[in-house]
């Protein structure tokens, strides 16, 4: 958890936005690291008012690998590639990556938290209703990363159309 609010957070990246200030004064202003105001500020750029608003934090090995592969690819920083994957802290894509350089795609698979083997006591018989929770788990997972991966999409083709924009000219 978080010491500072996510109220708080969007308060200070609106103000780097709306103001004319340096992330040194206003790390200085507030007491929090220039680090940190950065990240701040690029998750409020691309994600808006939802920046501090993290809708998942459970990660299929297949999303961490498109991270990965999105920063190859792109040259983009892990801090960069966060904020545009909406995750709340770079530390996990930075470990994400160290498993990856390490271990391949299998080390980027969640671990099962609690005891890996039950004694045949503790076990039961699968009834029809326990696999029909475990299928809509699974389908719940799913959607839940089909509606990340769309929202991933969306944000990767409003970048490309920001680039590819002619850049508008000023007046005087």
């Amino acid at each position: 958890m978080s010491k500072y609010s996510n109220e708080f957070k969007l308060l200070v990246a609106q103000r780097y936005e709306n103001e004319i200030i340096s992330y040194r004064d206003l790390a200085k202003q507030s007491g929090i690291d220039e680090s940190v105001i950065r990240y701040w500020v690029l998750l409020f750029q691309h994600h808006g008012d939802q920046a501090f608003n993290f809708p998942y934090t459970n990660y299929p090995a297949a999303f961490k690998l498109r991270v990965i592969q999105f920063m190859n690819e792109t040259n983009y920083s892990i801090r960069e590639a966060s904020a545009l994957f909406h995750i709340p802290d770079p530390s996990m894509v930075r470990r994400w990556r160290k498993k990856w350089e390490t271990g391949g795609v299998d080390a980027l698979e969640s671990k099962e938290k609690g005891p890996s083997i039950m004694t045949s006591r503790n076990q039961k018989k699968h009834t029809s209703a326990d696999l029909s929770s475990q299928s809509r788990e699974e389908l719940e997972k799913e959607l839940e990363y089909l509606r990340m991966e769309n929202a991933y999409l969306k944000k990767l083709r409003a970048l490309v159309q920001k680039e590819t924009s002619p850049t508008k000219s000023k007046r005087k």
